[in-house]
């Protein structure tokens, strides 16, 4: 892999054919709902770096703004973060930064910090955007971000292993945003995407984060958390398909767990939610060689 991706004059006329399908060329934002027929291939960003990571636990904020900024730059192909951040939204946009507040390993405040200081530097108005988890029902930003047509979210969450769906992904952030998230659980939460479907976020997410920062490749039962099973990864993967994002993650997760236990122990209850993603409610590609990762920094360890 090159150390950042160059949009081929293929890439390049099959963007400009979306953006004459989705008639919106003059915004200069796409969903990936909006090219995924086009493309058939996704790109995602990990980039990993040694020292966002203190011996302590403790993050340097800097360094992970930077990160961000980095990926969204190469993801986009652009010339600077800021431009970069221009197409993912602007002024008219309302927009929900759907975070994650497990106890034991939630998203960054420093990473939040960072997400909403670009979205505003973008344009957005203050009042227009808002970031939460739990109370995203309530929210009225996110209310206004569900109904508006200029709605949009960016979807951030650290990746873990999950008791119900094997693991807890981007694809899995959003469920606080249905009444009862229970009845999603069943056949390790197999069903995910028919809510991204019912709601609308396959078109309203411009942006998706997973956070790998420290994240935790093994439990077992509910909620179950332990500083044996997490590590050290320094890294975020990022991208416009929340499928292509997922799965990138999963595979790093694998490979920790086979590393770790020395078998390929693999993991339960298994995360096929990713798969039915694309295969059943097509919101992304799940398939590596249809994901082309553009790696940034540090690549010691990086298991993929």
């Amino acid at each position: 892999m090159s150390e950042r991706h160059q949009l081929s004059r293929r890439d390049l006329l099959l963007s400009g054919a979306a953006w004459a399908t989705a008639g919106i060329a003059g915004s200069g934002r796409l969903t990936f709902a909006q090219t995924a027929a086009l493309e058939l291939r996704s790109r995602v960003v990990l980039i990993r770096h040694p020292g966002v990571v203190a011996e302590d636990g403790s993050l340097d904020g800097p360094i992970l703004h930077d990160m961000l900024n980095q990926a969204v730059e190469s993801l986009l192909d652009t010339q600077s973060s800021a431009t970069a951040w221009k197409q993912l939204v602007g002024s008219a946009d309302v927009v929900g930064v759907k975070s994650n507040a497990w106890r034991r390993l939630a998203t960054p405040p420093e990473l939040e910090d960072a997400i909403r200081a670009e979205v505003a530097a973008a344009g957005v108005a203050a009042k227009d955007i808002a970031v939460d988890d739990r109370g995203v029902r309530t929210d009225p930003v996110f209310k206004r971000m569900l109904a508006s047509d200029s709605g949009a979210m960016i979807n951030v969450r650290p990746m873990r292993t999950h008791h119900w769906s094997g693991l807890g992904t981007c694809l899995k952030n959003p469920i606080m945003f249905v009444p009862r998230p229970a009845d999603y659980h069943a056949d390790a939460c197999a069903s995910i995407g028919a809510f991204w479907r019912e709601l609308g976020l396959a078109e309203k997410t411009r942006l998706n984060i997973l956070v790998m920062l420290t994240p935790q490749f093994h439990g077992v039962g509910p909620h179950s958390f332990s500083p044996r099973f997490v590590w050290t990864y320094g890294g975020l993967i990022v991208g416009t398909d929340p499928v292509a994002v997922d799965a990138t993650g999963e595979r790093i997760i694998q490979a920790k767990r086979s590393e770790f236990f020395g078998e390929d122990r693999r993991i339960s209850p298994p995360p096929h939610h990713i798969r039915y993603a694309e295969t059943r409610y097509h919101l992304g590609v799940s398939d590596p060689a249809r994901i082309d990762i553009v790696r940034i920094g540090w690549h010691e360890g990086s298991l993929i």
